[in-house]
């Protein structure tokens, strides 16, 4: 695609096999390819618009659809390529900042990836993980830590993920959208750090809140706060 100096595989695919035919064909495939990708993102988009702006669902895809089709117009493909590298930022920041925060008060360790694997910050000595085995238990759970996946489908379901991730339109189609193939490359890279942060800090996010919550909201009066009296935001 980029020795043909095309930007879309619609049009590779048109002037490789020199068909506006195949052009079409092509079109209609990325088509149906995209639109499962997009129906889960614009769902997405009109529940947190309606949230915010108090309107149905239906009506917030349409304003997030309004709005995607406002800056790429005026952007372009670079200006979708900056429009992104702000959620990015914006996703980093609301994601690592509670967990930063959270796991300094429970663990005592800064970073999520390690406070992880450490031991609770209450004088305990009881390993977080440890801890929230417990809880679980005592609720009717199994263990936390307990594996019901075989280590193969566990090992497949991780490299859906990571396929899957390197295949998403942030990532491997911002390749044709730089001069150089060096600068691909480097950009390939630090997608993967960045990517990285937010993917290792969600088993982190996830065992240290659910101790937090199990040992605040649903604790006896005497441990913490009892449902009935937490905020009203815990109910909606």
């Amino acid at each position: 695609m980029r020795k043909f100096g095309k930007f879309t595989v619609p049009d590779f695919i048109g002037d490789r096999y020199y068909s506006q035919t195949a052009r079409t064909v092509a079109v209609i495939c990325a088509i149906l390819v995209s639109f499962t990708y997009i129906a889960g993102q614009m769902r997405g988009v009109g529940v947190v618009f309606s949230r915010f702006l108090e309107v149905d669902i239906t009506t917030g895809v349409l304003i997030g659809m309004a709005m995607v089709y406002f800056y790429t117009l005026l952007g372009g493909m670079k200006g979708i390529t900056y429009t992104q590298v702000a959620q990015y930022c914006i996703l980093a920041f609301a994601y690592t900042v509670p967990a930063v925060f959270i796991t300094m008060q429970m663990t005592g360790h800064f970073l999520p990836q390690t406070g992880f694997g450490a031991t609770l910050a209450d004088g305990s000595g009881q390993y977080l993980l440890e801890r929230l085995d417990g809880l679980s238990t005592q609720l009717g759970f199994a263990e936390y830590t307990a594996g019901t996946k075989s280590g193969i489908d566990v090992f497949a379901i991780t490299m859906a993920l990571m396929v899957g991730t390197a295949g998403l339109p942030h990532v491997i189609i911002r390749f044709f959208t730089v001069p150089k193939v060096s600068d691909a490359r480097r950009s390939g890279g630090w997608a993967l750090v960045f990517i990285a942060v937010v993917y290792t800090t969600a088993p982190a996010i996830a065992s240290i809140t659910k101790t937090n919550i199990i040992g605040t909201i649903n604790g006896p009066d005497q441990q913490g706060v009892l449902y009935e009296n937490a905020p009203s935001w815990i109910t909606n």
